[in-house]
């Protein structure tokens, strides 16, 4: 038997694919799979042995066209709600097609089946969510896993799977086992929060008496120097590959983030993560991309960036990041 996964979107979301993608394996033992990423997202599975073969989809490449290299399979699933995914899945002219889209993105759910004969519907809808505040939206994880039952996956993995070596461990040691480390992306300077507020909250973290710790992703590279003369000797990480930044995850106590696939990445290596999720959109997103089977808390950003507003957002993660330690 011969199985095709899609997934060629953000990080994160291949990360919160990896329980689907195990109990694709655990299902079909036999089976010969192969993994279409994008050489973005590549990284997540490059080590990851529930997958046989790991091929990339060139960007200068139309999906369909690619998709039709794989002609003869048996299974093919797109494991993301994208057209480029859909219609690679759909090339493949495999007996078995299976994708999932939106509950209200109704011209996709027109044209999907031009390219899955089993569609998943997902609950989740942003403005649905905003109106009905009391609305449950299953886990991405758990939506996934739904999905590759559609597909005829019989086992059920529930773990997120990253695999580490001694190299990445090396590469932060400076990282002190137990900090508290946040991961600085561009969300923390926008919409509910600013670079001043960071850094405020970066100090009060300081006071809690547990080693502090910052990861840069690459478009916050230029704020490191002013972190660096705001902080003094704190230990900022940037420029890591994306193996030794999760490893700087596993040796925290704590992970403090934004609503980026940093909160993935601390959930597959185990750690108690709090989240900072943008003020729009929250009930949904809260749910559908929280941290996932670790302890964590979901933060608000407050609807405006006046002092008192912000003040008060950081006292939450404060207040938060202590209780997940205490446990």
């Amino acid at each position: 038997m011969r199985i095709l996964l899609s997934r060629t979107d953000r990080i994160g979301d291949l990360v919160l694919s990896t329980p689907a993608i195990a109990s694709v394996r655990a299902s079909f033992p036999q089976a010969h799979i192969t993994m279409v990423t994008s050489p973005y997202n590549h990284v997540v599975m490059e080590r990851n042995g529930d997958v046989d073969e790991l091929v990339d989809l060139p960007r200068a490449v139309r999906p369909a066209a690619f998709g039709a290299r794989f002609r003869g399979y048996d299974l093919a699933i797109a494991l993301a709600p994208r057209a480029a995914d859909l219609r690679l899945v759909g090339a493949t002219r495999a007996s078995v097609r299976v994708g999932y889209t939106y509950v209200r993105r109704y011209v996709a759910r027109l044209s999907a089946p031009l390219y899955v004969n089993r569609l998943m519907l997902s609950e989740a809808d942003p403005r649905l969510c905003e109106r009905r505040p009391d609305l449950v939206v299953r886990h991405e994880v758990e939506q996934l896993l739904a999905l590759v039952a559609l597909a005829g996956a019989t086992q059920r993995v529930v773990r997120l799977r990253l695999d580490l070596l001694d190299a990445d461990r090396a590469r932060v040691a400076q990282v002190e086992p137990g900090s508290i480390v946040l991961h600085l992306g561009e969300r923390w300077m926008r919409e509910g929060s600013s670079f001043a507020s960071t850094v405020a909250l970066l100090r009060a973290l300081q006071r809690l008496g547990r080693p502090v710790a910052v990861t840069v992703s690459d478009e916050c590279r230029g704020d490191a120097p002013a972190l660096r003369s705001a902080l003094g000797d704190l230990p900022i990480l940037g420029g890591l590959g994306f193996h030794a930044w999760a490893a700087a995850f596993e040796r925290a106590g704590c992970v403090v983030t934004v609503d980026t696939g940093a909160t993935h990445v601390a959930s597959a290596v185990r750690r108690p993560t709090v989240v900072l999720f943008e003020h729009r959109y929250f009930h949904l997103n809260s749910q559908e991309w929280a941290p996932y089977g670790v302890p964590c808390a979901s933060i608000r950003k407050p609807a405006t960036e006046d002092e008192p507003a912000l003040a008060r957002c950081r006292d939450e993660i404060i207040h938060a990041v202590t209780e997940l330690l205490e446990r």
